[in-house]
């Protein structure tokens, strides 16, 4: 059964300190709109830029989660995510003030508190659902991650630890959609090897790191657990949030053997670009737009009009759409006769439209008009041919009440043919 979407129905915060960079930092959780994601905005920086917590913003990085957009930056942001994922939570505005989010106690227990404490509401837009139908396995040297169709209603998790001899390497399972994330994987708290200590402080981590927010393993000293195999608990908590990243709830079983991080995040990846191919081939959602809604919205007419439906709009961050290219375009009589080929302008142009359409939601019954200002980062990958469907895709930075910047793609299959950072003016229409 789909669920609906959630949020928070009060603004919630929190002070603390970064695990890694040993920073105080200050966390604020704001309700958000449906559709809207989860959102990093970091208050230190200029124009307080947002993060959308999606695989495609993931930063390369060691034993985090860091995720960035532009300039901004924000780390350390698997243990809010997995009480959001834990706790079924969508929808969020976090702002952050440092490029690193607290790390309380060491686990996502006082995330999931504090999300409670913000009191969790349902939405009326349905969550999207990614099932699995065919296996997948990303490894690395000994370590691997599966992923199988499910065995039940949602999410499960086994997870295949190892550790020193001295400590309980049971493998743990945990149902998402049966068990009880708050007391049986949000207590869970980070760890360490001690072997790993001297050469991770040396290379500028743990700094905020205490015997109360880590768990030392395989030391002189014996270990108090909060739980029964708390370290693989933990380690299921991190895949939880790093599987926040695909932006769907996930139907599927997961088989994880010693994965960290990496694996974890790539599975997300894989899930958010399956999702997205799922989108274009299968039917129109219900949140679809057909091409008399786009003309209600835009001003464009043929043959200037490049947009033939808007598949998903979610907010006023994302949105998605369709143009079906075919041998009668007009541009193709003169680009190329013999072997016609898209203009790559239009396809931008197309683009534009789609993220017209998106912001035009916003400024609708305003007296504004949304207008092209600027193109920057522009890339063409490939060809686009009559019979080819490109799929436009594209997703807000930052917008205020004057202007707004969109990130913007559009492929062919799996194919990137144009990508660009567009950026728009909100102008009156009279």
């Amino acid at each position: 059964m789909v669920r609906k979407q959630r949020t928070i129905k009060k603004s919630v915060g929190v002070e603390g300190v970064a695990l890694h960079s040993g920073e105080g930092v200050t966390l604020l959780l704001e309700p958000a709109v449906a559709g809207t994601g989860i959102i990093f905005r970091r208050s230190d920086l200029e124009d307080s830029p947002d993060v959308p917590a999606l695989a495609g913003h993931l930063s390369s990085s060691q034993r985090r989660t860091v995720l960035r957009e532009g300039p901004a930056q924000v780390g350390m942001v698997e243990h809010l995510l997995s009480a959001c994922h834990g706790l079924g939570v969508d929808n969020l505005v976090v702002t952050v003030s440092g490029p690193e989010l607290p790390g309380m106690d060491g686990s996502p227990l006082p995330y999931a508190e504090l999300l409670k404490s913000g009191v969790i509401v349902e939405q009326k837009q349905q969550r999207r659902v990614f099932e699995v139908v065919n296996a997948h396995v990303i490894r690395d040297k000994n370590c691997e991650i599966v992923l199988l169709p499910p065995s039940g209603d949602g999410l499960k998790i086994s997870y295949i630890p190892e550790y020193p001899n001295e400590i309980d390497a049971s493998p743990v399972s945990f149902d998402l959609a049966t068990d009880d994330y708050f007391s049986e994987i949000a207590p869970a708290r980070t760890f360490v090897l001690a072997e790993e200590i001297e050469s991770l402080l040396d290379a500028g981590f743990g700094k905020g790191a205490t015997a109360e927010n880590t768990v030392v393993l395989g030391g002189d000293t014996s270990v108090d657990m909060r739980m029964p195999c708390e370290p693989t608990r933990h380690k299921i908590a991190d895949l939880i949030g790093d599987l926040a990243l695909a932006g769907v709830e996930i139907h599927g079983d997961i088989i994880a053997r010693k994965s960290g991080h990496v694996l974890n995040q790539s599975l997300a990846q894989h899930i958010l670009s399956e999702y997205d191919m799922f989108a274009v081939s299968d039917e129109i959602n219900e949140d679809g737009y057909d091409i008399q809604d786009v003309m209600r919205l835009l001003p464009h007419r043929y043959p200037f009009l490049l947009i033939d439906r808007v598949l998903r709009v979610e907010g006023w961050r994302r949105a998605v759409g369709v143009k079906n290219v075919t041998i009668n375009e007009p541009f193709f009589g003169g680009h190329f006769p013999d072997q016609p080929l898209m203009p790559g302008v239009l396809q931008l142009e197309a683009l534009a439209q789609l993220s017209g359409f998106l912001l035009q939601r916003k400024m609708d019954n305003t007296g504004k008009l949304v207008v092209l200002a600027a193109i920057d980062k522009v890339r063409f990958r490939g060809g686009v041919v009559p019979g080819d469907q490109l799929y436009l895709e594209v997703e807000t930075l930052r917008m205020n009440r004057s202007r707004a910047s969109i990130k913007a793609q559009a492929k062919v299959g799996k194919r990137i043919v144009s990508e660009a950072v567009l950026s728009f003016a909100m102008v009156s229409s009279t």
